[in-house]
């Protein structure tokens, strides 16, 4: 386990150096392309004969569980780092937004990928049952918040247009994942499953992961409160996180919801009435080192994992179709919404393009393809998730910003005024 943590980390070390010293390119974009690059060049030189470097590669990743390190070790950190410099009052502001993109909007994305998927893959030479068409809805539809939040900070969005891409990609991914268990539990048993057996599953998972993040949250505030000390106060928000993600997880409720819960807590209330000027400094540097790091590390892997595709000429028009798919779902949820409530949105005008263009899939989706059970039809889930990702995070991340200037030529400077107002 040592060594492979050590391997990972020197590579991201030395990739994360290369890209600062010499392309420039946002970190986690910087990495992952690299890593991509890299992958690509061992392919090739494995067909020429030279096997080495290609070997090591393939031993490496057979010695990481991507989905389970992802989902069960690197997810709780992230989501509670991303959670912890969200302004409850700002997300409190455009409630309804974020909850319609991230509960309606997810379901009906789900839906219409799979459907689209099951109509659109057999014309195009790609045979893939009903019962994966959904998996692959439901897996691709929550926006990523790791990807998301990583990349809005240096896009420039409109502040109201961040909070509302934020906040949807912090609480979609429990909609998105109690979809994906319904979708796989459809595999396994070949039945529909009744509105009972959703509202149960979506009450237990997301009800019960909600209550018991507000309820880690009021603890460790509590605990932070009555001390004045930024090592244990660290600690102590350490230990919740690690903590709090393993229990939910026995308890068979949402981790991810729980973790941006106590993150919203303790960013939050904690921050304004818990922690001394010093501890506030403290854990900020913390928890942004943890997620800069563990950025990286993902993002590196995402470049990597690309080995273990099946991919050949054939799949690749089904792979663009699929990536226009998702793009015109996400068209589908964004933009309906903006215009039946043209004046209730109070975000700026075009912002549905931002909205739209910036959902961002990432390695959540990567994780849960790769947690299907092996098979032919798996392969192929793997492969169109992987290219919809790559291409989310290589075209639209690097293109987002270009996007908000165009729609929105005054966006970096209206966004330095709302910086501006607040600390004054």
């Amino acid at each position: 386990m040592l060594d492979i943590a050590a391997a990972c980390i020197v590579i991201t070390a030395l990739l994360a150096f290369v890209n600062h010293r010499f392309i420039g390119l946002p970190t986690t974009i910087g990495v992952m392309s690299i890593a991509l690059v890299l992958s690509l060049a061992f392919i090739g030189l494995d067909r020429l004969g030279i096997h080495r470097f290609g070997a090591y590669e393939d031993r490496l990743l057979a010695s990481i569980d991507f989905s389970d390190l992802l989902m069960q070790g690197m997810l709780s950190l992230l989501l509670f780092a991303a959670a912890l410099h969200v302004d409850l009052s700002e997300l409190h502001a455009y409630r309804w937004h974020i909850a319609l993109l991230a509960v309606l909007g997810t379901c009906v994305s789900a839906a219409l990928i799979g459907a689209a998927a099951w109509y659109v893959l057999p014309w195009l030479g790609v045979h893939l049952s009903l019962g994966y068409c959904v998996v692959f809805g439901a897996l691709i539809s929550p926006t990523d918040p790791i990807a998301v939040m990583g990349i809005l900070k240096t896009a420039g969005a409109p502040k109201g247009v961040e909070v509302v891409i934020s906040g949807e990609s912090l609480f979609n991914d429990g909609v998105g994942i109690v979809l994906f268990v319904l979708a796989v539990s459809m595999l396994g048993s070949g039945a529909v499953p009744t509105a009972a057996a959703v509202g149960e599953l979506l009450l237990r998972e997301a009800g019960g992961g909600i209550a018991f993040g507000l309820a880690l949250g009021y603890v460790t505030y509590l605990l932070l409160r009555n001390i004045d000390s930024y090592q244990e106060e660290v600690l102590i928000t350490l230990a919740a996180v690690t903590g709090g993600y393993a229990l939910a997880s026995r308890l068979h409720i949402s981790g991810p919801l729980a973790m941006v819960v106590v993150g919203l807590i303790i960013g939050n209330h904690a921050r304004a009435s818990a922690m001394s000027k010093v501890t506030r400094v403290h854990l900020d540097m913390f928890w942004e080192l943890v997620d800069a790091i563990l950025n990286s590390v993902l993002f590196v892997l995402i470049g990597f994992e690309i080995t273990v595709l099946e991919f050949s000429a054939a799949t690749i028009v089904p792979a663009v179709a699929m990536i226009l798919v998702a793009l015109g779902a996400r068209y589908i949820i964004v933009s309906l919404p903006f215009r039946l409530f043209r004046g209730a949105f109070g975000l700026p005008r075009g912002s549905w393009k931002i909205l739209t263009w910036g959902g961002l899939r990432g390695g959540i989706s990567v994780a849960l393809a790769l947690s299907l059970p092996m098979g032919a039809e798996k392969d192929i889930v793997v492969t169109f998730t992987y290219v919809i990702v790559i291409f989310s995070i290589l075209v639209q991340g690097l293109t987002i910003g270009s996007v908000i200037k165009r729609t929105i030529p005054c966006a970096p400077a209206m966004r330095r005024d709302t910086q501006r107002s607040s600390s004054a």
